[in-house]
């Protein structure tokens, strides 16, 4: 195994103050498909699942037979509700269901391994020394990105919920803040630039399966 990958590293006000290892954990190649399975579970499991359309036994009406069986000179039929009538039954229409998907604990660590491996890789990621605002200021939020000379959509992973940070960065476009134990696979590879409080990421580590390492 060669050289750790090098992670920018940034003091709490986004001043850069060198770079730090990667852990352990972010060492390894990506691994696409386990990435696309975790990812489809997620869109899955968003799922409501509620889509229904009745069928021709649920729709209202249709009790009598619409006319005789013979010398109408018209096809046969024998209810209102039928698919082909209008206001009729639907067939093969959807029904309520679960999309809901699972995956064994050792793939989506691997997954999460993979992504932000990936991210490091391709230089997505800035890991910041701490983030404390004394004061909850968009102004001093965009101070702040400004200096980690981050464009486009950026997540903020922090160590745990920091409702200071969070009304501070929040308005900003194209930002979305996050916990290191909430954030997920699909969020981290929706976003072009990936922010890290330096206790998140060993918390990220953790999640991955690095203690069991």
């Amino acid at each position: 195994m060669g050289e750790p990958l090098q992670i920018p590293l940034f003091n709490a006000t986004g001043e850069p103050a060198g770079s730090m290892a990667a852990p352990a954990a972010f060492a390894e190649s990506p691994n696409r498909h386990v990435i696309y399975l975790a990812v489809l579970k997620q869109l899955a499991n968003a799922r409501v699942g509620t889509a229904s359309t009745k069928t021709k036994g649920e729709v209202s009406g249709g009790g009598a037979k619409p006319w005789r069986q013979k010398g109408t000179g018209r096809a046969r039929q024998g209810s209102r509700r039928a698919p082909q009538w209008r206001h009729g039954g639907i067939v093969f229409g959807p029904r309520p269901r679960k999309y809901g998907a699972d995956l064994p604990v050792k793939i989506r660590r691997l997954a999460m391994r993979s992504v932000i491996s990936g991210k490091i890789a391709s230089g997505q990621v800035k890991v910041m020394d701490a983030l404390k605002l004394e004061k909850a200021r968009t102004k001093e939020a965009m101070a702040i990105l400004g200096r980690l000379h981050v464009q486009g959509r950026t997540l903020l992973v922090l160590p745990s919920v920091d409702a200071m940070v969070s009304r501070a960065f929040r308005n900003l476009p194209g930002m979305r803040i996050s916990t290191a134990g909430e954030v997920s696979v699909y969020d981290i590879l929706a976003f072009r630039n990936v922010i890290i409080v330096k206790e998140a990421l060993a918390i990220l580590a953790g999640r991955s399966g690095a203690e069991a390492a």
